[in-house]
């Protein structure tokens, strides 16, 4: 399968096939949603580690021409542990650089990142932000609530306003300008999260800026799709689930058959 392999540890991932989606429609797609074991953000490293390395393995069996991790937890803690040479043998892209780069070109100076326990700790995003722009105030909050909520389908509801009132008041107080969504899970909760940051916080959510970088990727590697692909996408899970299934067609925009496989 001539495909993009595109994984996460759940549902939220999808939010960046669907932004590959567009952006390269004669693509094919094949989406690893490891559901058996998340979330990754309350993982340790090690094992986050571990995770990722099965995962680009099981992808790169399925024949898959380029990976990327739609993770920011993986992106943050296993991508720089992995040797290129033996575990990214095809071009591989994680989602915490674009989203830096995207954030900061908008911001007015502040930043606010919200992301899992794990990729607030790695302080991966605060790097890159900085690499880019040093005299950029960041401030840092960890939601580890957001991504049960999410795959619980409870992404537009009042606990879940409630919770992100709570969890984003000190970045507000303290006047941030721009808000990244530092996991592929938040962008289902942007209609929340809009209401509770207000017009005057620019929100970043970090999908196109990873598709734009995908695009680039394949062009200058001359491994495009052909003009006249008709493009196939296929949707593997490690533990199935009504609400999965839900979620998923919601995001994409169409029914999606579900394989069940094994990860281990």
């Amino acid at each position: 399968m001539d495909a993009i392999g595109v994984f996460d540890s759940g549902v939220g991932g999808l939010t960046v096939a669907a932004a590959l989606r567009r952006r390269l429609p004669r693509e094919s797609i094949l989406y690893l949603g490891d559901t058996a074991r998340l979330p990754y953000g309350s993982k340790s490293p090690d094992t986050v580690t571990r995770y990722t390395r099965r995962n680009i393995e099981f992808l790169t069996e399925r024949g898959v021409k380029a990976v990327v991790v739609a993770c920011n937890t993986a992106s943050a803690l296993a991508l720089p542990q992995l040797d290129p040479d033996h575990h990214l043998k095809i071009p591989t892209w994680g989602v915490i650089e674009p989203g830096a780069r995207k954030a900061a070109a908008v911001s007015r100076g502040r930043v606010g990142i919200i992301a899992t326990d794990a990729t607030v700790r790695s302080d991966a995003y605060p790097q890159a932000l900085r690499a880019i722009r040093p005299e950029l105030e960041i401030l840092s909050q960890a939601c580890p609530l957001f991504v049960p909520l999410v795959e619980e389908g409870w992404h537009d509801d009042p606990i879940t306003e409630q919770i992100a009132e709570r969890y984003l008041r000190p970045l507000l107080d303290a006047g941030v300008d721009t808000l990244v969504l530092g996991c592929t899970h938040y962008p289902l909760l942007v209609p929340v999260l809009r209401r509770v940051a207000g017009p005057d916080v620019t929100l970043v959510d970090s999908a196109e800026a990873v598709a734009e970088v995908v695009a680039a990727g394949l062009a200058a590697g001359g491994i495009e799709a052909a003009a006249r692909h008709t493009p196939e996408h296929h949707v593997c899970v490690t533990d199935a689930g009504e609400k999965f299934h839900h979620l998923a067609g919601r995001i994409l925009g169409e029914d999606v058959t579900l394989e069940w496989v094994e990860v281990t």
